[in-house]
């Protein structure tokens, strides 16, 4: 039996899971509503405050499934009721980012400003404070989404490794080389 996928979730006060006959999971929660089709040897049975993932036989597929639902439940029932939130940095002399709704404009030293059309799940806020690196933060309910566009951001100027300039999360290590004058 997969470990986590064995593993109850939690249902916090608040939100509300429907499980309908063509296996579709719909969470609502404060912070919004997420859908998702399951696989068919996947069920979703919702009992008190717990929801509880089986599976269907023990083929090696539908085991790998098992873990794999569980979690993107327990991702959707996290987002919906607390919501999930990244941080990113602009290292870099001259970088900038500001936002005017759901367009963000970013000077990332190119030729031209970027603009990134974000989708309305996501809530955009930047800052730029003197002496610190300008900052992008997004917000969703939505996990999946919010890292597909976090990783879109961050490819537009990726962080070089000799200065580390470039789009990078703020809880992200980058490995630096030495350069050539390290080698006299």
């Amino acid at each position: 039996m997969s470990r986590i996928g064995k593993l109850p979730v939690a249902i916090p006060q608040g939100v509300e899971i429907k499980v309908s006959d063509k296996n579709v999971v719909t969470v609502k929660g404060k912070l919004g509503e997420l859908t998702r089709k399951l696989d068919t040897a996947i069920t979703v049975k919702v009992e008190g405050t717990e929801a509880i993932v089986s599976r269907a036989t023990d083929q090696k597929r539908h085991r790998a499934l098992h873990g794999l639902y569980r979690a993107l439940l327990a991702n959707m029932v996290k987002g919906v009721s607390q919501g999930y939130k990244l941080e990113q940095e602009l290292v870099g002399v001259g970088y900038r980012a500001a936002n005017k709704g759901q367009l963000l404009e970013l000077t990332l030293g190119y030729s031209h400003n970027v603009a990134f059309d974000l989708p309305k799940e996501i809530k955009v806020t930047t800052a730029q404070e003197k002496g610190q690196n300008p900052k992008i933060v997004l917000e969703s309910a939505d996990n999946e989404l919010l890292g597909l566009v976090a990783s879109k951001i961050r490819s537009l100027r990726k962080p070089e490794p000799y200065k580390g300039k470039g789009i990078k999360f703020s809880n992200e290590i980058l490995r630096r080389k030495a350069g050539k004058a390290a080698g006299k």
